[in-house]
């Protein structure tokens, strides 16, 4: 393992609207700055923004539920029904929350739909596919850069027992998303039977501390961990599959 990982925010990366060639503007960012080895992890605004996964709220008619579900709780009508439409199953609505699973299988705030950094009276939402939006960025940025470049996107989620979001990968490219010490004894020779970790998940987080959520940077290099290849990774390995989850 390394003895250090490094964090490098992807700064020059213009706003980001829909139709654009992410992955063309990513690449003229990363010349020069990506190493072999790293692992960009890009935030799922970006991708959601160019793939064109931001609605225009003017185009939105809320059914009778979500107004009634607004005005209860002070919200926008409008984008109450955006998350309704977003959500494949709602587990819980407390608070004006909507905890809901998305077509993803992703357990999450109001169905991942967002205000925050999306202009005028929009809503960004996640992206249809975000583990072959992620394989589109891996290949093309690995094919402009000569090496391969496992891509990452993340998502801010909250945590169940714990205070303060966390960002996870909800999107992974040419790289296992878990490290499994299965297998291996620990320092006191007693053998690990249930040590996997989410290290995609592990780097998505770390990451957010150098593009932070006002500071323009929606993308960010991680150096130093040694990742496994994988060809063809799914996200949804790192869902719990619903007869494992004992907290729903």
């Amino acid at each position: 393992m390394p003895a250090s990982v490094s964090l490098l925010p992807v700064t020059g990366l213009a706003e980001i609207r829909p139709g654009d060639a992410l992955a063309e503007k990513l690449l003229a960012c990363l010349q020069g700055q990506a190493e072999s080895g790293d692992v960009l992890v890009v935030t799922h605004k970006i991708v959601s923004k160019a793939e064109g996964r931001v609605i225009d709220l003017n185009s939105i008619k809320p059914s009778e539920w979500a107004r009634q579900w607004a005005e209860r709780w002070k919200k926008d009508p409008r984008q109450i029904e955006v998350v309704l439409r977003e959500s494949a199953g709602i587990l819980r609505m407390e608070h004006g929350i909507i905890i809901s699973r998305t077509r993803h299988g992703l357990v999450c705030a109001n169905a991942g739909v967002d205000r925050s950094n999306s202009p005028g009276e929009t809503v960004c939402c996640l992206p249809e596919d975000p583990d072959a939006s992620a394989r589109g960025l891996s290949q093309r940025l690995s094919q402009g850069l000569g090496f391969t470049l496992p891509v990452l996107i993340s998502d801010s989620f909250g945590r169940a027992w714990r205070i303060g979001i966390v960002n996870v990968a909800i999107g992974v490219a040419a790289m296992d998303p878990f490290t499994d010490y299965r297998g291996q004894d620990d320092p006191h020779g007693y053998p690990l039977e249930a040590s996997i970790m989410g290290s995609a998940d592990a780097l998505c987080s770390a990451a957010e501390l150098v593009m932070g959520k006002t500071a323009g940077v929606p993308a960010a290099l991680v150096r130093g961990f040694a990742w496994k290849p994988d060809e063809c990774p799914s996200s949804r390995s790192m869902i719990r599959p619903l007869d494992q989850d004992f907290f729903r």
